[in-house]
Protein backbone atom coordinates (compact mmCIF):
# COMPACT_ATOMS: atom_id res chain seq x y z
CA UNK A 1 0.00 0.00 0.00
CA UNK A 2 1.21 3.53 -0.75
CA UNK A 3 -0.27 6.83 -1.65
CA UNK A 4 0.92 9.48 -4.19
CA UNK A 5 2.94 11.04 -1.23
CA UNK A 6 3.97 8.25 1.09
CA UNK A 7 5.42 5.31 -0.03
CA UNK A 8 5.01 2.99 3.64
CA UNK A 9 3.59 -0.14 3.59
CA UNK A 10 0.54 -1.12 6.04
CA UNK A 11 1.86 -1.37 10.00
CA UNK A 12 5.03 0.62 9.09
CA UNK A 13 3.70 3.74 10.98
CA UNK A 14 3.05 3.81 13.95
CA UNK A 15 -0.65 4.68 15.22
CA UNK A 16 0.93 8.23 17.08
CA UNK A 17 3.29 10.39 14.97
CA UNK A 18 5.12 13.42 15.69
CA UNK A 19 5.19 15.70 13.17
CA UNK A 20 7.49 18.92 12.16
CA UNK A 21 7.62 20.75 9.64
CA UNK A 22 10.85 20.41 8.31
CA UNK A 23 11.53 17.04 7.06
CA UNK A 24 15.27 16.80 8.44
CA UNK A 25 14.20 17.97 11.51
CA UNK A 26 11.56 14.45 11.63
CA UNK A 27 15.37 13.15 10.78
CA UNK A 28 17.22 14.54 13.95
CA UNK A 29 13.98 13.45 16.20
CA UNK A 30 14.10 9.78 14.90
CA UNK A 31 18.09 9.58 15.17
CA UNK A 32 18.02 11.54 18.88
CA UNK A 33 15.25 10.20 20.50
CA UNK A 34 13.83 7.19 19.35
CA UNK A 35 15.61 3.78 19.49
CA UNK A 36 16.05 1.89 16.30
CA UNK A 37 14.50 4.51 14.10
CA UNK A 38 13.60 3.07 10.54
CA UNK A 39 13.19 5.28 7.39
CA UNK A 40 9.45 4.70 5.91
CA UNK A 41 9.43 7.53 3.50
CA UNK A 42 11.18 9.68 0.71
CA UNK A 43 8.83 10.48 -1.44
CA UNK A 44 9.25 14.43 -2.25
CA UNK A 45 12.11 14.69 0.32
CA UNK A 46 9.51 14.29 3.19
CA UNK A 47 11.29 12.17 5.67
CA UNK A 48 9.06 9.55 7.96
CA UNK A 49 10.40 7.61 10.37
CA UNK A 50 9.45 4.78 13.29
CA UNK A 51 10.95 3.82 16.11
CA UNK A 52 10.19 3.39 19.78
CA UNK A 53 10.48 6.04 23.00
CA UNK A 54 10.35 4.46 26.40
CA UNK A 55 9.54 0.57 24.61
CA UNK A 56 6.65 2.14 22.75
CA UNK A 57 6.28 2.84 19.26
CA UNK A 58 6.05 5.94 17.38
CA UNK A 59 6.75 7.37 13.87
CA UNK A 60 7.97 11.07 13.46
CA UNK A 61 7.55 12.59 9.72
CA UNK A 62 7.60 15.82 8.51
CA UNK A 63 4.67 17.97 7.20
CA UNK A 64 5.88 20.83 4.93
CA UNK A 65 4.68 24.28 5.15
CA UNK A 66 1.22 25.84 5.52
CA UNK A 67 -2.26 24.42 5.68
CA UNK A 68 -2.57 22.61 2.19
CA UNK A 69 0.83 20.46 2.74
CA UNK A 70 0.15 19.75 6.70
CA UNK A 71 -3.47 19.07 4.77
CA UNK A 72 -2.22 16.37 2.39
CA UNK A 73 0.44 14.74 5.06
CA UNK A 74 -2.12 14.12 8.05
CA UNK A 75 -5.10 13.26 5.78
CA UNK A 76 -3.17 10.42 4.12
CA UNK A 77 -2.05 9.40 7.84
CA UNK A 78 -5.13 9.43 9.33
CA UNK A 79 -6.75 7.79 6.91
CA UNK A 80 -4.87 5.08 4.95
CA UNK A 81 -2.39 4.54 7.59
CA UNK A 82 -4.64 3.97 11.03
CA UNK A 83 -2.56 7.06 12.76
CA UNK A 84 -4.91 7.75 15.44
CA UNK A 85 -2.89 10.74 17.40
CA UNK A 86 -0.71 13.40 15.48
CA UNK A 87 1.12 15.97 17.53
CA UNK A 88 2.71 19.00 15.65
CA UNK A 89 5.89 20.00 16.74
CA UNK A 90 6.92 23.34 15.85
CA UNK A 91 8.00 27.11 16.04
CA UNK A 92 5.58 29.95 16.43
CA UNK A 93 5.65 33.99 16.03
CA UNK A 94 4.37 35.37 19.65
CA UNK A 95 1.77 38.11 19.75
CA UNK A 96 1.19 38.60 23.32
CA UNK A 97 3.86 40.07 25.69
CA UNK A 98 3.58 37.17 28.40
CA UNK A 99 5.41 35.14 25.52
CA UNK A 100 9.04 35.32 25.57
CA UNK A 101 11.55 33.06 23.63
CA UNK A 102 11.53 29.56 24.08
CA UNK A 103 8.19 29.82 25.58
CA UNK A 104 5.70 26.72 24.88
CA UNK A 105 2.29 27.38 23.59
CA UNK A 106 -0.20 24.50 23.52
CA UNK A 107 -2.69 25.09 20.66
CA UNK A 108 -5.77 24.83 22.31
CA UNK A 109 -7.89 26.37 19.81
CA UNK A 110 -6.81 27.64 15.65
CA UNK A 111 -8.20 30.50 14.48
CA UNK A 112 -7.29 31.12 10.91
CA UNK A 113 -7.31 33.20 7.58
CA UNK A 114 -7.29 30.21 5.54
CA UNK A 115 -10.10 29.16 2.88
CA UNK A 116 -9.62 25.30 3.98
CA UNK A 117 -13.26 24.24 5.59
CA UNK A 118 -15.04 25.40 2.60
CA UNK A 119 -14.60 21.87 1.46
CA UNK A 120 -16.63 20.75 4.22
CA UNK A 121 -19.72 22.87 2.67
CA UNK A 122 -20.71 23.94 6.70
CA UNK A 123 -23.86 26.22 7.42
CA UNK A 124 -21.52 28.37 9.26
CA UNK A 125 -17.58 29.09 10.56
CA UNK A 126 -16.05 25.85 11.91
CA UNK A 127 -13.79 26.40 15.15
CA UNK A 128 -10.69 24.08 14.96
CA UNK A 129 -9.40 22.67 18.28
CA UNK A 130 -7.11 20.75 20.13
CA UNK A 131 -8.24 16.86 21.47
CA UNK A 132 -8.99 17.97 24.94
CA UNK A 133 -7.34 14.36 26.38
CA UNK A 134 -3.68 15.31 24.79
CA UNK A 135 -4.02 18.95 25.57
CA UNK A 136 -4.85 17.86 29.71
CA UNK A 137 -2.13 15.67 29.48
CA UNK A 138 0.67 17.82 28.26
CA UNK A 139 -0.35 20.82 29.60
CA UNK A 140 -0.34 18.37 32.90
CA UNK A 141 3.61 16.95 31.73
CA UNK A 142 4.90 20.66 31.42
CA UNK A 143 3.77 21.52 34.39
CA UNK A 144 5.54 18.29 35.86
CA UNK A 145 8.86 19.39 34.34
CA UNK A 146 8.74 23.18 35.07
CA UNK A 147 8.56 24.40 31.58
CA UNK A 148 7.19 27.45 30.60
CA UNK A 149 3.51 27.08 29.38
CA UNK A 150 0.98 28.83 27.78
CA UNK A 151 -2.40 27.22 26.53
CA UNK A 152 -4.90 29.36 24.31
CA UNK A 153 -5.74 29.84 20.59
CA UNK A 154 -3.28 30.22 17.58
CA UNK A 155 -3.38 31.90 14.65
CA UNK A 156 -3.04 29.78 11.47
CA UNK A 157 -2.20 31.63 8.37
CA UNK A 158 -1.57 31.28 4.98
CA UNK A 159 0.46 34.34 4.42
CA UNK A 160 3.87 34.68 5.84
CA UNK A 161 5.09 37.43 3.97
CA UNK A 162 1.75 39.62 4.80
CA UNK A 163 1.04 42.83 2.73
CA UNK A 164 -1.47 43.87 5.49
CA UNK A 165 0.60 45.40 8.31
CA UNK A 166 -2.61 45.24 10.49
CA UNK A 167 -3.04 41.89 10.56
CA UNK A 168 -0.95 40.49 13.95
CA UNK A 169 -2.31 43.49 15.99
CA UNK A 170 -5.80 42.54 15.34
CA UNK A 171 -5.37 39.08 15.86
CA UNK A 172 -3.44 40.18 19.21
CA UNK A 173 -6.09 42.26 20.14
CA UNK A 174 -8.33 38.92 20.46
CA UNK A 175 -5.95 37.49 22.56
CA UNK A 176 -4.58 35.03 20.34
CA UNK A 177 -1.23 33.66 21.80
CA UNK A 178 0.79 33.46 18.05
CA UNK A 179 0.95 32.87 14.49
CA UNK A 180 2.11 29.59 12.86
CA UNK A 181 1.33 28.15 9.29
CA UNK A 182 -0.51 24.52 9.85
CA UNK A 183 -2.63 23.16 13.34
CA UNK A 184 -5.97 24.82 11.85
CA UNK A 185 -6.00 22.43 8.86
CA UNK A 186 -4.28 19.11 11.17
CA UNK A 187 -7.61 19.84 13.85
CA UNK A 188 -10.39 19.89 10.97
CA UNK A 189 -8.98 16.75 9.58
CA UNK A 190 -8.84 15.40 12.68
CA UNK A 191 -12.53 16.35 12.71
CA UNK A 192 -13.55 14.80 10.01
CA UNK A 193 -11.87 11.86 10.74
CA UNK A 194 -12.80 10.92 13.88
CA UNK A 195 -9.11 11.29 15.05
CA UNK A 196 -6.99 13.15 17.54
CA UNK A 197 -4.38 15.74 17.07
CA UNK A 198 -2.33 18.92 19.38
CA UNK A 199 -0.20 21.59 18.76
CA UNK A 200 2.76 21.71 20.77
CA UNK A 201 4.66 25.15 19.84
CA UNK A 202 7.90 26.73 21.02
CA UNK A 203 7.86 30.94 20.43
CA UNK A 204 10.85 31.43 17.93
CA UNK A 205 10.37 34.87 17.53
CA UNK A 206 8.25 38.07 18.19
CA UNK A 207 5.96 39.22 15.95
CA UNK A 208 6.86 43.29 15.97
CA UNK A 209 10.55 43.00 17.07
CA UNK A 210 12.48 41.13 14.38
CA UNK A 211 16.22 41.85 16.70
CA UNK A 212 14.10 38.94 18.95
CA UNK A 213 14.52 35.15 17.64
CA UNK A 214 15.87 32.45 19.22
CA UNK A 215 19.39 31.23 17.74
CA UNK A 216 20.68 28.44 17.07
CA UNK A 217 21.42 26.93 20.11
CA UNK A 218 18.86 28.20 21.72
CA UNK A 219 16.68 26.45 19.24
CA UNK A 220 18.24 23.19 19.91
CA UNK A 221 17.65 23.58 23.03
CA UNK A 222 14.04 24.95 23.27
CA UNK A 223 12.97 22.37 20.39
CA UNK A 224 14.45 19.70 22.66
CA UNK A 225 11.91 20.81 25.39
CA UNK A 226 8.87 20.50 23.15
CA UNK A 227 10.12 17.37 21.80
CA UNK A 228 10.27 15.27 25.07
CA UNK A 229 6.95 16.89 26.21
CA UNK A 230 5.30 15.82 22.89
CA UNK A 231 6.57 12.19 23.63
CA UNK A 232 5.73 11.99 26.87
CA UNK A 233 2.24 13.55 25.80
CA UNK A 234 1.85 10.88 23.22
CA UNK A 235 2.69 7.65 25.17
CA UNK A 236 1.16 8.30 28.27
CA UNK A 237 -2.13 9.45 28.39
Amino acid sequence: MSTPHNNAEKGQIASTVLMPGDPLRAKFIAENYLENPVCFNQVRGMLGYTGTWQGQPVSVMGHGMGMPSIGIYSYELFAFYDVEKIIRVGSAGALQPQLDLGDIVLAQGACTDSNYAAQYGLPGAFAPIGDFRLLRKAAAVADSKGLRCQIGNVCSSDVFYDANPDSAEKWRSMGVLCTEMECAALYMNAARLGKRALGILTISDIIGDEHRALTAEERQTSFGNMIQLALDTALSE
